[in-house]
């Protein structure tokens, strides 16, 4: 028997499709894997207003996507005892050690308290090392308007500056919070990915691709396109909806993702394919494996898929969260059952880029949803939810 029903997936063809048609998508692809029966949709253009068809093979900007890889990467130093989860990065990361605090989010930048410990390998994994995205319009708090002057604001692109330069000047700006006290998205991820490089000695591309890439078969992921592959890489648009017309965020041949990029992005700089990411995820279903292959050992993978978060930090960042799900190490973890597809323990996370994928352990399921539109808010835009409904609407059994 199989595990998905054909007429329940040619539903979800029919209600994905329609956001092409509509214009309100140039193009996407969808998959869905049940206890290792795969199903995979290509629905479009790989170019708003025509061009050639997206195809299972497509490269896309994966964004945020690229945090669960770091989180892994992190896990796998851990495993070996070159980093520990609760011991002060100050040593490998000196331009972080002895940070300075906000008094309060609205203090002037020299309003500030010693931080009352260091910041660790637990405070970037959970984004609660003390400084990230402030969720509030731009410059109401003079901590903002200093992150973006210093060219540190979190972004679905990479940092245009060096590693080294860019955790300097972020060194040079006080903390909001007190290490371990909220959860900030996204800059601890960036933090994260210079502290792997750092700690093993090559770059976090050579890394990624020697410890998780090559043993997953994962070889059109990387922080780059390179020339041979351009024409697998749509562009990537903003929708204006002032005038309902997308303007292009990046484009193929000479875009960012175009050439090896300067900044290395742990939190957000990887493109990837549906085929690649599935193995990915297929390790973590697998508590590790991947074809007999071990990445990572079990109580690492149940661990980075266990919610780390107190009620008042969740609450105080209730736009990622609402009232069903938490943080684990690189991906959120669902807590609560309130709609078709939050499932208790399925974990995940979504990409800006237009990106989706999350495992669900009591289904055996995956699903990735790849597009090129970048989203405009951090609530889910309704093609993510008509996808991660129709997934669980397909489920045979």
């Amino acid at each position: 028997m199989s595990n998905l029903s054909k007429s329940r997936l040619d539903h979800m063809h029919t209600i994905m499709r329609g956001y092409v048609e509509r214009g309100e998508l140039p193009g996407l692809v969808t998959l869905v894997s049940k206890h290792g029966e795969v199903h995979v949709d290509a629905v479009g253009k790989k170019a708003n207003g025509g061009g050639n068809p997206i195809q299972r093979d497509t490269i896309f900007r994966i964004a945020s996507m690229t945090k669960p890889i770091t989180a892994v990467a992190a896990m796998i130093l851990v495993e070996e005892c070159k980093l520990r989860l609760d011991d002060p990065v100050d040593s490998l990361l000196p331009e972080l050690a002895n940070r300075r605090v906000l008094r309060q989010i609205d203090s002037p930048l020299d309003d500030t308290v010693p931080a009352n410990r260091s910041i660790t390998l637990r405070d970037l994994l959970t984004f609660r090392l003390g400084i990230g995205a402030v969720m509030a319009p731009p410059g109401q708090y003079p901590i903002q308007s200093a992150i973006a002057e210093a060219g540190l604001a979190p972004s679905a692109d990479p940092p245009t500056i060096s590693p080294d330069l860019w955790l300097e000047k972020l060194g040079q700006l006080p903390l909001i919070h007190q290490p371990g006290e909220m959860w900030m998205y996204h800059t601890g991820y960036d933090v994260l990915g210079i502290l792997i490089a750092r700690t093993c000695g090559q770059s976090l591309e050579d890394f990624f691709y020697d410890r998780i890439f090559e043993p997953l078969g994962m070889l059109d992921t990387g922080f780059y396109v390179p020339e041979a592959k351009w024409d697998r890489l749509p562009p990537s648009y903003l929708f204006q909806k002032k005038t309902g017309e997308f303007v292009i965020h990046d484009k193929s041949r000479d875009g960012r993702w175009a050439r090896p990029p300067v900044f290395p992005s742990g939190g957000g700089g990887l493109v990837s394919t549906a085929d690649d990411y599935l193995s990915f995820y297929q390790m973590m279903l697998n508590k590790g494996v991947f074809k007999n292959r071990r990445i990572l050992s079990r109580p690492s993978i149940e661990l980075m898929t266990t919610d780390h978060l107190t009620p008042e930090q969740k609450a105080a960042a209730y736009p990622f969260f609402y009232d069903n799900s938490g943080w684990g190490f690189g991906v959120a973890v669902n807590t609560r059952r309130d709609d078709l597809y939050m499932v208790t323990g399925r974990f995940g996370w979504d990409g800006g880029i237009g990106t989706s994928a999350y495992a669900d352990p009591k289904e055996g399921l995956i699903g990735i949803l790849m597009t090129q539109r970048l989203m405009d808010s951090p609530d889910p835009p309704l093609h993510f939810r008509d996808f991660w409904t129709s997934v669980y609407q397909a489920i045979a059994d």
